[in-house]
């Protein structure tokens, strides 16, 4: 008898955990999402730094028009460096996961990156980079929401470009980092608005701007790039 109850215990343990052991798998596999992003450069002659995502929920605002940009955003506008911006992002509540690309992006060129999630479907999008032939124009995507793609369906989204009003436009040899020009990048000093903005574009030596260091090859059209956005999981 002791013999009978004790396979019987035995048999009904290894029932209950082949049936956690099933429930956590299906459970693992069914709760995450992954989204396929790819970057294309649609200007003439901007190389984009490496490229900076988030994916938040609807309450986080990377940026707004006419408010003061964050000192990670200054940075990346300015010398084209994700990682304290995305230091900034991932202190918040509201933002899910953050990724940056591995490399400069250059005209016509694109970048794939993959960013896994816990799923929710109040998944949201933003991007940065900057336009690295200027002094702190960015491309931009604000709060794309996501959250609906279905496995393997993808979303085509536009970017446009932004001043980070951080510092003056004055397209100098020595203000500009990118390799028009091979100036300084980042300077903490602040001497432009003071907020984030719509880029009016750059201003050539041939528009007048006697010590700018662009030339025309230089100047974009809105939108700057290209986001095809697929999830995969």
């Amino acid at each position: 008898m002791r013999i009978k109850i004790f396979e019987i215990n035995l048999t009904t343990t290894a029932i209950m955990l082949i049936v956690l052991s099933l429930f956590g798998c299906s459970d693992s596999s069914s709760s995450r999402s992954a989204y396929l992003i790819s970057v294309t450069n649609l200007t003439n002659n901007q190389p984009l730094s490496p490229p900076a995502f988030i994916l938040h929920e609807k309450e986080y605002a990377a940026w707004q028009i006419g408010t003061s940009a964050s000192a990670g955003l200054e940075e990346l506008a300015e010398s084209g460096d994700p990682g304290p911006f995305l230091a900034e992002a991932a202190d918040n509540m509201h933002v899910l996961a953050t990724s940056q690309g591995s490399s400069v992006i250059g005209p016509g060129n694109s970048e794939n990156v993959e960013i896994e999630i816990k799923r929710n479907s109040d998944t949201h999008l933003s991007f940065v980079s900057m336009l690295v032939n200027t002094n702190d124009a960015m491309a931009g995507l604000l709060d794309a929401s996501i959250g609906s793609l279905g496995r393997n369906e993808s979303i085509t989204l536009y970017g446009r470009s932004y001043d980070a009003g951080t510092e003056v436009n004055s397209e100098t040899a020595e203000s500009v980092p990118g390799p028009a020009a091979g100036g300084e990048g980042f300077n903490p000093e602040r001497n432009d608005t003071g907020f984030v903005a719509a880029h009016s574009g750059v201003v050539t030596a041939a528009d007048g701007l006697q010590a700018s260091a662009l030339d025309e090859s230089h100047r974009w059209q809105n939108p700057v790039v290209r986001l095809t956005v697929t999830r995969t999981k």
